[in-house]
C-alpha cells in the first residue's frame, strides 16, 4: 500500500440485494446474508477455497447467539474449517475496517488471500429485558428449589416487562443520528431544498444504474427461506418515481417544528451483506487474476461526538491523499456514503473550504471536491440503502466496477460513522 508493505489487490467483490428492513429479508439473519455474499464471491472468482488464509467480517448490531459473525460465515460458505476468522466493528465503516484489517495481514506478509466484508440485519435486532427483569431471571435460574424460583418470579412488576430496544444514538451525547444530521444542516446552512435535490439525484441515478445493469451486476441473487422459491435480485429501496414535489411533502422526522431532515433525504434502515476478495499482487498474478483494483492508501479519523458528528471523513481525506501521493484533482470518481443528504452536503462543503482547512485541520488550503458529475455516479445509500456492516463493501465494489467500465484510474471512498469517526480510502487501477 504505497510503501507500507506488499501491494494489496481487490480481485473481486459482490453483495446481496439491499432491502428495507422488515421486507423481503425479514426472516434472514445477518449471518445468512453474509453467507449469500461470500458464497457468491467464491463462485464468481472461482477461487480455490484452500487458498484462503483468513476471513475478516464486519457487523454493528451483533447477534447474541452468533457473536463472531466472521466465523459463522466462514463455516457456512464452503471455506475450510481450518481457516481462522474474526469480526470487526467500526459502526458504519465496519466492512471498511474488515477490508483494511485483511489488507494489513496481506501487506505484512501474514496472509496471501483474505475474504473480507460485512453484513447487517436491522430487522433482526436483539431486544433486551430491563435490568430489573434480567435480575429476576438470573435469580430464578440460580434457585435451588421450586419455592425460591416462585419467589423470584413473584417479585416481577409490570414495569420490569418494558423491553430495551436499540437506539441509533450517541451514548456520550444522547443525540440520534438524525438529530446530529439536523445539527449539521443548521450549522452549515444546508437547506431543505438542497437536501431533497441530493436525495432525488440519488434515486434517479440509482434507478438508471439498475435499469442498465451497472448496479445489478454486483448483486448476488438471494433465495428466501424457508421454501427458497422466491428470489430477490435487486434493491427495493430505490424510488424511480419520486420527485422534488413528493419529497417536499414529507414532514421533518427529528425536529418536528424547524427540521429539514426527513425520511426522504435520510438513508433507510436496511438489511444486506457484502464481500470482497483480497490478495497480494504476487498471488493474484500467480493465480491468473486481473484485479478490479488495488488499495493505494487509507486513513481513519475522529472528532468529538459533541461536534459535527458525521464530519470524520473531512479529517481523514487529506491524510489518505498524502499517503497516496495524490491530490483531489487526480481523483476520477468519488464514492461518498450517504447517511443523510445533510451529511453529504456538509462533508463536501468542508472538503472545499479553505477556512475549515485552516481552522480545523491545520492545513493551508482545502483539498477541494470533484465536479458533481464524478460523485456517486450511480446514486448512493439514500436510494440503495444502508445495512450498517455491509455498506463499505458495497461502495468499494461499486466504485471499482465503475472505474473499470470508464477506463479510469483513481477513486476515493468516503464513509462517515457513528462515534464521530471517518474513513477515506484511495483505490487505483492499472
Amino acid at each position: 500500500m504505497n510503501g507500507m508493505g506488499r501491494r494489496v489487490a481487490i480481485v473481486e467483490g459482490c453483495r446481496t440485494p439491499f432491502a428495507r428492513s422488515g421486507t423481503v429479508f425479514k426472516g434472514v439473519s445477518a449471518v445468512e446474508l453474509g453467507k449469500i455474499a461470500v458464497r457468491e464471491l467464491i463462485a464468481r472468482s472461482e477461487v480455490d477455497v484452500k487458498e484462503i488464509d483468513h476471513v475478516v467480517y464486519g457487523t454493528v448490531v451483533q447477534s447474541v447467539q452468533e457473536p463472531n459473525i466472521a466465523r459463522e460465515v466462514t463455516l457456512g460458505s464452503g471455506i475450510p474449517a481450518t481457516v481462522p476468522a474474526f469480526t470487526v466493528g467500526r459502526a458504519c465503516a465496519s466492512s471498511n475496517q474488515a477490508i483494511t484489517s485483511g489488507a494489513e495481514q496481506i501487506a505484512l506478509g501474514m496472509a496471501d488471500v483474505v475474504v473480507a466484508g460485512g453484513a447487517e440485519s436491522l430487522t433482526d435486532v436483539p431486544i433486551l429485558f430491563s435490568p430489573q427483569m434480567r435480575d429476576v431471571l438470573v435469580r430464578a435460574s440460580k434457585a435451588r428449589s421450586l419455592g425460591e424460583r416462585l419467589r423470584a418470579f413473584a417479585s416481577i412488576r409490570p414495569a420490569y416487562l418494558t423491553p430495551v430496544t436499540p437506539a441509533i444514538a450517541e451514548p456520550t451525547t444522547g443525540l440520534t443520528m438524525g438529530q446530529s444530521a439536523e445539527k449539521m444542516a443548521q450549522e452549515n446552512g444546508i437547506t431543505r431544498e438542497a437536501q431533497d435535490r441530493w436525495a432525488l439525484r440519488s434515486h434517479q441515478l440509482a434507478a438508471a444504474a439498475t435499469a442498465d445493469g451497472r448496479l445489478t451486476r454486483e448483486i448476488a441473487p438471494a433465495f428466501i427461506p424457508p421454501r427458497y422459491s422466491e428470489v430477490v435480485t435487486s434493491d427495493n429501496g430505490i424510488r424511480a418515481d419520486t420527485s422534488l414535489e413528493k419529497l417536499a411533502m414529507l414532514k421533518p422526522a427529528f425536529d418536528k417544528k424547524w427540521g429539514t431532515v426527513t425520511a426522504g433525504n435520510a438513508s433507510p434502515l436496511t438489511d444486506g451483506g457484502s464481500a470482497v476478495l483480497l490478495m497480494s499482487e504476487e498471488k493474484a498474478k500467480a493465480l491468473g487474476y486481473t484485479p478490479l483494483g488495488y488499495i493505494r492508501s487509507y486513513a481513519y479519523a475522529a472528532l468529538a461526538p459533541s461536534d459535527q458528528l458525521l464530519q470524520g471523513p473531512v479529517f481523514a481525506a487529506p491524510v489518505a491523499l498524502e499517503r497516496a501521493g495524490l491530490t483531489m484533482k487526480d481523483i476520477d470518481l468519488l464514492e461518498i456514503h450517504e447517511a443523510f443528504a445533510a451529511q453529504v452536503l456538509s462533508n463536501l462543503q468542508w472538503f472545499d473550504s479553505d477556512r475549515i482547512a485552516q481552522e480545523r485541520l491545520g492545513r493551508p488550503k482545502a483539498i477541494g471536491i470533484p465536479d458533481e458529475d464524478r460523485i456517486n455516479v450511480m446514486g448512493g445509500s439514500l436510494a440503495i440503502g444502508h445495512p450498517f456492516g455491509a455498506t463499505g463493501g458495497r461502495i468499494t465494489v461499486t466504485l471499482l466496477n465503475e472505474l473499470k467500465r470508464r477506463g479510469q484510474q483513481f477513486g476515493m471512498i468516503s464513509v462517515c460513522a457513528a462515534g464521530a469517526m471517518g474513513f477515506v480510502m484511495i483505490v487505483e487501477r492499472e
